[in-house]
């Protein structure tokens, strides 16, 4: 091989290994590896006492069916309430944990998270969240009657129910979040009801 040709050679790999290094950088958690789970304790530290009391919960896997996620609603009346429908065999679910862990520190003295674990057992349930960890409870709902009777949400998993602070439904995102922008979007609008685009979230 001549000198030449050696030379374009060695530019074409250090090519390639920058453009898979920029690749693997994504700083919004919409692409690349996802980014390292936040400090929750630092990041809720001022939340206010009713959000205190959910964040006070992370990761728990609460029993009380659709009486006891009533009763949480009710007790956070006057906050907005983001809830997530997941489960541990949904493969959808796990790729968008790192952007409601990541929105969640951002947003959460603000706005109350809320998961629904359902169709799930609560041993594979505790599995998942020791890995994926995040800062407020889920409910087990394995017959997804909190699913059903009070998020109306029973199509496929994920799926997303944003409520406004008056306690009512102002929006459900079935499927799960494609980016961290496309998740603080949906609560920005839907449960803060605040909107920084002229056009509203997709899905």
């Amino acid at each position: 091989m001549d000198g030449n040709r050696f030379s374009r050679l060695l530019i074409v790999v250090a090519l390639a290994g920058s453009l898979a290094a920029l690749a693997g950088c994504g700083g919004d958690g919409s692409s690349g590896e996802a980014a390292s789970v936040p400090d929750f304790d630092t990041a809720l530290a001022d939340a206010p006492p009713a959000l205190a009391a959910v964040y006070g919960q992370g990761d728990a896997i609460i029993d009380g069916g659709v009486e006891g996620f009533e009763k949480q609603l009710a007790d956070l009346q006057g906050f907005p309430v983001v809830v997530n429908k997941w489960a541990s065999w949904c493969g959808p679910c796990r790729e968008e944990f790192p952007y409601l862990q990541q929105v969640a520190a951002e947003l959460g003295t603000e706005v109350a998270f809320l998961g629904v674990d359902g169709q799930d057992s609560r041993e594979a349930a505790r599995t998942f969240l020791d890995s994926n960890p995040l800062p407020y409870p889920s409910f087990f709902d394995p017959d997804e009657k909190i699913v059903k009777d009070v998020l109306g949400a029973d199509i496929g998993y994920p799926a997303t129910v944003f409520y406004d602070g008056d306690g009512n439904i102002t929006f459900t995102k079935f499927g799960p979040f494609k980016s961290q922008q496309d998740l603080r979007e949906h609560v920005e609008r839907y449960a803060l009801g605040r909107s920084g685009s002229s056009s509203p979230p997709s899905g």
